[in-house]
């Protein structure tokens, strides 16, 4: 049964989400493949149920399967006479527990998050020690060997700027080109603990994260010196770089985009409000 609340008319709202990524099949809803349960098609259940109608969503990027949210934006199109807050109370009394809605904001018709995202900031995590952690293990890569940051933020300084990451993308890409942009690579904690790479870029190819990461754990191991990275970047050759690192460790913390930028523009603070208060 859906919720009523004055007249319905066709509407748009950015949405901004978080999920645990582990029982979820990626975002995308996947045509012939039956039963997958994917974030976009777990939202859509769940706005039906809401308003009536599934409505068109469109997320600010594709999440893989295993990878996790904090920050994913997604444009709604709906009919519905529900305000934000109450949409967003709505909403999560719907869903399941490993996807929440953290706000939501009304926005010009035409709005779309995949068009109107400028830039994504992603983080892997990295559990350091030669013991396991089970508390950790759902969100973290267990590394067991030491690893060198100093070796590791030295190759990194080669990941940053506008280059051809052909050499990082996922075998089968079907993207048009491979240059992208890394605004910022950063990489902190300590060998023998916790350690985090934070990456920022104005988009990424399929796998593209995970493949640095991976390369980089490669030469953190010892297996290549630092100045690898830069010959395995020029080369353009995937079967040159460090495997695929495991996307249950992956976090999409957030997303830029017109909507936050414009806010800043104007001096006003780019914070959504849920039901249980701000969030960022």
């Amino acid at each position: 049964m859906s919720v009523a609340s004055g007249e319905s008319s066709l509407r748009t709202f950015r949405l901004v989400l978080e999920y645990v990524g582990r029982d979820f099949e990626g975002w995308q809803v996947q045509a012939g493949a039956r039963g997958a349960r994917t974030v976009q098609g777990v939202l859509a259940e769940a706005l039906e149920s809401v308003t009536g109608s599934p409505g068109r969503i469109r997320g600010a990027g594709r999440t893989d399967a295993g990878v996790h949210a904090r920050g994913q934006v997604a444009s709604v199109r709906v009919a519905t006479g529900l305000e934000p807050a109450v949409l967003v109370r709505a909403l999560n009394a719907r869903l399941p527990r490993d996807l929440a809605v953290r706000g939501a904001a009304e926005v010009p018709e035409g709005w779309d998050a995949l068009r109107e995202a400028r830039g994504k900031h992603y983080r892997y995590q990295i559990w350091n020690e030669a013991g396991r952690s089970p508390l950790r293990a759902d969100c973290w890569h267990h590394v067991r060997e030491p690893l060198s940051l100093s070796a590791m933020r030295s190759a990194a300084r080669a990941f940053v700027g506008t280059h051809d990451f052909a050499s990082m993308r996922a075998a089968g890409s079907s993207a048009k080109t491979t240059l992208r942009t890394v605004t910022a690579l950063r990489i902190e904690g300590a060998c023998g603990a916790e350690i985090v790479l934070d990456v920022e870029g104005e988009g990424f190819l399929r796998h593209m994260v995970r493949n640095l990461v991976g390369t980089l754990i490669e030469i953190g191991r010892g297996r290549w010196p630092p100045g690898r990275a830069a010959e395995i970047l020029a080369s353009c050759d995937r079967g040159r770089a460090g495997p695929t690192a495991p996307a249950h460790a992956l976090v999409l913390v957030a997303v830029r985009d017109s909507w936050s930028e414009d806010r800043r523009a104007a001096g006003e603070s780019a914070v959504l409000v849920d039901a249980g208060g701000p969030v960022g």
